[in-house]
């Protein structure tokens, strides 16, 4: 591993010149046989081409380009609905009541927000999605950090080209080494047939510089989570070194917020109590931000 000042120096010097998202103008699509996909971009079509339904296709023209992503929920026989979705990376089929990113593309800048063009329209009370979250491999927990987050609900609807931008949220001051884009065209828990979501000229945009390790002396440390697993409540201790406000963000594997608290801590020890009664069976990371600094715990929630 090169030396800290080393990669300081490469990051710093590397950030004139973001990279972009693979594929993001859908330009590139590969032939499966019985329907094509987007490079670099894993969807449910291998899943549903034994009923000859698909529900990520190729439009054209693009905006700008030949070409453009549709995503359509459709009801497949003996599946049910299944929901139009592509990730930047691959998808988790491993429970197809729960879809869920598996992972991403190598991606090490800061950008502020992701740009690009869109078309969507949601079916009964479905709504749709796009996500981003940047993360970083955490050796010592051998889990994912998420060092930013956008995402961002489909409302209304958008019946043409529309540009939008989409903003970043960074909860901990480090370079990532990984993204995941996640473009939906429905609620991935409870889509509903016939929603849609076009999109095109996917790209990251902005820079949110990094503002180095000083500081660093008053950041949180020795966080924990009890009980873990929980039902009703977990407790949230952690120590740091000054009084300060405390920020709690509770998200789930796809990257959405599902809870967010907000504290004042004291130097030495203190515990936040969250409830989890109302929260669904499964995996949650709770990130306990103090200013730029930040530790990430994994809740199960049972």
């Amino acid at each position: 591993m090169k030396k800290i000042t080393t990669f300081l120096s490469a990051m710093i010097l590397s950030t004139c010149a973001i990279a972009q998202i693979p594929n993001g103008g859908f330009e590139t699509w590969m032939n499966m046989g019985s329907y094509t996909m987007p490079t670099d971009w894993d969807n449910m079509n291998a899943m549903t081409s034994s009923m000859t339904t698909y529900t990520c296709m190729q439009g054209t023209p693009g905006n700008p380009g030949s070409a453009y992503l549709k995503l359509v929920s459709k009801n497949v026989a003996g599946m049910g609905v299944v929901p139009g979705v592509a990730v930047c990376g691959t998808i988790d089929m491993s429970n197809m009541a729960d879809i869920k990113p598996h992972s991403g593309f190598a991606f090490n800048q800061r950008p502020a927000y992701m740009t690009g063009s869109w078309q969507y329209m949601a079916a009964g009370s479905d709504q749709g999605f796009v996500a981003v979250m940047l993360t970083k491999w955490n050796i010592s927990m051998n889990m994912r950090d998420t060092v930013a987050i956008g995402y961002q609900m489909l409302q209304g609807m958008a019946m043409s080209w529309t540009p939008f931008s989409l903003n970043l949220t960074y909860v901990t001051n480090s370079y990532p080494d990984s993204a995941i884009v996640v473009l939906s065209a429905s609620n991935l828990t409870a889509p509903v047939a016939n929603s849609y979501l076009y999109a095109d000229n996917l790209a990251f945009a902005g820079n949110v510089p990094f503002t180095g390790v000083a500081g660093l002396k008053n950041a949180i440390s020795n966080a924990s989570l009890y009980p873990n697993p929980a039902s009703a409540f977990t407790n949230i201790s952690y120590k740091t070194a000054a009084s300060g406000n405390v920020y709690i963000k509770v998200a789930d594997v796809s990257g959405r917020t599902v809870k967010q608290l907000n504290s004042t801590s004291v130097p030495g020890n203190n515990t936040i109590r969250l409830n989890t009664a109302d929260m669904s069976k499964g995996i949650y990371f709770v990130n306990i931000i103090d200013g730029l600094n930040s530790q990430l715990q994994k809740l199960v929630i049972e």
